[in-house]
């Protein structure tokens, strides 16, 4: 979603409007996910590894049991570019890459493929109020 009106529009059950920034992202997040993905492939680390840690940013939403806010809040923490970049950059620069790398391009990866299907930061509305617009079931 791109503006304050857009939320409210999707809040009252209107869908919102898909534009070309929400396609961008979309498409962002999948490129995301596919040099990830490549990347990985080069470290030479267990594929196992990769399925078995894929899903552990979920787990933040755990978040959602206490409250909305707090849910979208610890959900948001933990499916932002940053962290994984961080600890690929102290992977990298303390070369210590063997573990704390592909655990950095599995983070991002999942991040990459959630916003590829839509599943964008959180409003405190609920789960299904993204920046990528209204997530539908």
């Amino acid at each position: 979603m791109g503006t304050a009106s857009d939320l409210r529009a999707s809040a009252a059950g209107k869908p919102a409007r898909a534009s070309s920034v929400t396609i961008l992202l979309r498409l962002e997040g999948l490129t995301v996910a596919l040099l990830t993905a490549a990347f990985y492939a080069r470290t030479g680390a267990s594929w196992w590894l990769f399925a078995a840690l894929w899903i552990a940013p979920d787990l933040s939403m755990l978040g959602y049991l206490a409250s909305p806010c707090r849910g979208a809040r610890i959900y948001n923490a933990f499916h932002i570019y940053l962290l994984p970049g961080i600890l690929a950059f102290v992977a990298l620069l303390a070369r210590i890459q063997g573990l704390l790398l592909p655990i950095a391009l599995i983070w991002a990866n999942h991040i990459g493929i959630d916003r590829a299907l839509g599943y964008g930061f959180k409003y405190a509305e609920g789960f299904a109020f993204t920046h990528l617009g209204r997530i539908r079931r």
